[in-house]
């Protein structure tokens, strides 16, 4: 095994410049008594209140089913775990929290009514009249399924229409369709409310730093671009692997599935950032041609393509951080012989100039030995060992590693003399942590986005022909696992690294995966 040395990396200026302030807007958020309102959308749009990103003017109204009146909103969001997280953040005391409150309502209603919109438009117009902004932000944080009948409200509600000089935008929340055709279809019930401008299809990875700094690590520095293509770069591995299992949410992923809820968004993303060419600008329609671009260089996979390049997987009993975990199909709400996947692993080729004949390995599951997201870019092993004495001795080839959580940082291996008379090579790391390198916390990334749909910055955002040249590389897969047989399910204990089968789709190349099983330590990549 081969010793890595951490190096530090040191920031000329830690502190990061204060956020941009948004246009004051309404904030509608649609499903404002679920989790993710409660866990992630208040605490953020806090968060942008606290740092002067918010304007008094700006307003959140929440939309449920549940009767509530304003102030049992706001009491449910107190005694929420990422609300009351929130409140006692950095002033030890709720004063801040107290009077965001006084700036969130709530409106209850069904959305799927479609009588239920005009009035929603009164209670809208009744605020502005009182002061409000006209801007109007509505958030979709519901199932994929309900996005379609609130657009359609809000359209003949007149709520898609710009009114009194302000605008009027769209947050949809990801899995955007169900395959290719579903997306289609929801393409053009979305653009026939809103233009697609006023669109922000979300997936909550695109606000993280590490992803952000993707494009600024590669086409920001000279040293690394050159060298960021076929005649260097041996295999690009992509995992984000999570220990937990479905919790509450066995109804959505018994009809999901770990290739829809991840590969089709978040693992696509990633692959897009990493392998996509300069844009001409920095900007939203520069940089999701090129994102497009190249999710259209990965050509569809043929049902015997998917058969050898494709591993699905579903975790049994076993134990995380030494604690007994059930099977998938233990999980309350889960069939007791379902065989819905909650692992993944693919070899995905991008079939252009840079990268033809480069494997892109993906891999993503429940219930594995740890938490972490990952991009390693595995570079080709130099001509020659000539620092080596023995076949044990060669060392491992230059890696870049980005991890993107559970914490965020980039990694770099390289070789380098180990002191002593003799010239021998050791592998050691160079890395970069945000947490140590930068002043001030990390943003969180549902504020990130929250802020740029606020400024109208679609740059971190999924364009709608971007949806669905992600769904022409999943759904073929989907439609191959309809008329394949399907796996001995359980394949894999919880706490393990998933499927063997995984492996040999990189075991004919001498390429291998990253450890993640409970056993996990430094594999001579440059990354613990």
């Amino acid at each position: 095994m081969t010793t890595v040395v951490p190096v530090s990396v040191l920031v000329a200026d830690a502190t990061p410049p204060a956020p941009l302030p948004a246009a004051a807007c309404t904030v509608v958020i649609f499903g404002a008594t679920g989790d993710l309102t409660s866990r992630k959308l208040m605490p953020a749009l806090y968060d942008l209140r606290r740092a002067g990103a918010l304007g008094d003017r700006c307003e959140v109204v929440g939309v449920g089913r549940t009767p509530l009146s304003d102030e049992e909103f706001r009491a449910r969001l107190r005694a929420s775990g990422g609300a009351a997280a929130a409140a006692s953040a950095g002033d030890g005391d709720d004063a801040r929290w107290r009077d965001f409150e006084r700036h969130i309502r709530y409106v209850t209603g069904d959305p799927n009514d479609p009588g239920f919109y005009p009035a929603l438009a009164a209670r809208l117009e009744g605020w502005r009249q009182g002061g409000a902004s006209p801007n109007r932000l509505f958030y979709v944080a519901t199932p994929a399924a309900a996005a379609r009948p609130i657009v359609e409200g809000l359209g003949a509600a007149g709520l898609a229409r710009s009114a009194d000089g302000g605008w009027s935008r769209v947050v949809l929340e990801k899995p955007f369709g169900h395959d290719l055709r579903s997306a289609q279809e929801l393409n053009g019930v979305v653009n026939g409310v809103f233009p697609e401008s006023a669109v922000f299809r979300i997936d909550h990875y695109l606000g993280k730093e590490t992803v952000q700094n993707l494009l600024v690590f590669r086409f920001g520095n000279t040293l690394f671009e050159p060298v960021w293509n076929r005649n260097y770069v041996d295999y690009v591995e992509i995992s984000a692997a999570e220990t937990l299992g479905v919790e509450r949410r066995a109804a959505f992923y018994e009809t999901t599935g770990a290739l829809r809820d991840m590969v089709a968004n978040h693992l696509l993303q990633l692959l897009a950032l990493t392998a996509m060419e300069p844009p001409v600008a920095f900007d939203a329609d520069a940089v999701r041609e090129q994102k497009v671009q190249l999710l259209r260089a990965i050509h569809p996979m043929t049902a015997d393509e998917v058969a050898h390049r494709v591993v699905r997987g579903q975790y049994g009993p076993g134990a995380i951080d030494e604690r007994p975990a059930p099977g998938y199909r233990e999980e309350p709400g889960v069939a007791a012989a379902s065989s819905t996947e909650t692992f993944v692993a693919a070899e995905l080729r991008v079939e252009n100039w840079r990268w033809a004949g480069v494997p892109f390995y993906v891999r993503t599951g429940k219930r594995l030995g740890r938490k972490m997201t990952e991009i390693r870019v595995h570079f080709r092993p130099t001509p020659q060992a000539l620092f080596a004495r023995t076949p044990d001795a060669q060392r491992a080839p230059n890696l870049i590693t980005l991890r993107i959580q559970p914490d965020e940082w980039i990694t770099i291996a390289f070789a380098a003399k180990r002191p002593g008379a003799a010239t021998r090579a050791v592998s050691v790391g160079a890395e970069f942590s945000y947490a140590e390198a930068f002043a001030a916390a990390v943003p969180d990334a549902y504020a990130t986005l929250l802020h740029d749909a606020m400024r109208g910055d679609q740059t971190r955002f999924t364009r709608g022909d971007e949806v669905e040249a992600e769904w022409r590389i999943v759904t073929p897969i989907q439609e191959a696992w309809t008329r394949l047989p399907p796996p001995a399910f359980p394949n894999y204990p919880a706490g393990s690294d998933g499927p063997r089968e995984a492996r040999s789709l990189l075991e004919g190349r001498a390429h291998r995966w990253c450890t993640i099983g409970p056993t996990d330590s430094t594999d001579g990549a440059g990354a613990p």
